[in-house]
Parts: C-alpha cells; structure tokens; sequence
C-alpha cells in the first residue's frame, strides 16, 4: 500500500494536495484497521489473553458508560459518553452492540426532530431558544 504522494500531487494545484493528503490520511487509517484486526485474531486464538482483552474491554466500556451516566443531567455530552461507552462494549459483547445499535437509532431521530423544530421556527422567523432579542 503506497503512503506517499506522487510528485504530480504535490506539484498540482492546492486542490490535488489536498486531495493527495486525503489520499494519504485514508491508506494510513486503512492500514491501521487491518493492523487491529490481524492483532485482535492473535488474542482469539489464545484464551487466555482472549479474557484478560474482554475484561479490559468489559470494564473500560463500562466505565465508560457509567462516566457518561454520570454526566448526562450536567451540562456537556455525557449521553454521547456513554453512547461512546456501549460502542466500546459493543466491540466484544453482542448485547451491548444491539443496545448501542438501538440508542443510536434514538438518538439520531431525537436529532431530527430538534433540527425539524428549529426549521419551523426559523420558517415562522421566532427566535431561536436562549437568542437575545433585538435591542
């Protein structure tokens, strides 16, 4: 897999080095994944260190999700904390993946309405909630 650009990207205009930095940052995350998942079979295959990484897993995400818990009546992203959370769980544990797939789902169509309600309130031109009025 090639990582570095061609001298045609890099003498073009601004435009193709960006496309060839683009070019470059997607081959690197690619190869990492493909990296993880190589290192993530090794540990399958052991059973040991296969439920010492669960564990890990189980009680990073947990932490996770309880942190996030924790946050959500303050001010701050804990629902996304947590929902961040259960994608950790989610990556060893199926449960946790269909809760993670399922709060996701929520939380996209709570998004939609949000902006749904403030489309309608931009269409009838009343403020926006916690805007100043015009002095």
């Amino acid at each position: 897999m090639r990582v570095t650009p061609d001298s045609d990207d890099l003498a073009a205009a601004p435009a193709s080095a960006a496309s060839a930095a683009g070019r470059m940052v997607g081959a690197a995350a690619a190869s990492g994944r493909a990296a993880a998942g190589r290192t993530r079979e090794v540990i399958r295959r052991n059973p040991t260190t296969d439920r010492a990484y669960r564990a890990a897993v189980g009680v990073t995400g947990g932490a996770t999700v309880a942190l996030g818990v924790v946050l959500i009546p303050l001010p701050g992203p804990g629902a996304l904390v947590a929902l961040g959370g259960l994608a950790m769980l989610g990556t060893e544990f199926e449960g946790a993946k269909r809760v993670n797939e399922k709060a996701t789902a929520a939380a996209k169509r709570a998004a939609a309405k949000v902006a749904e309600r403030r489309a309608g309130r931009a269409a009838r031109g009343a403020p926006a909630q916690g805007a100043n009025p015009p002095a």
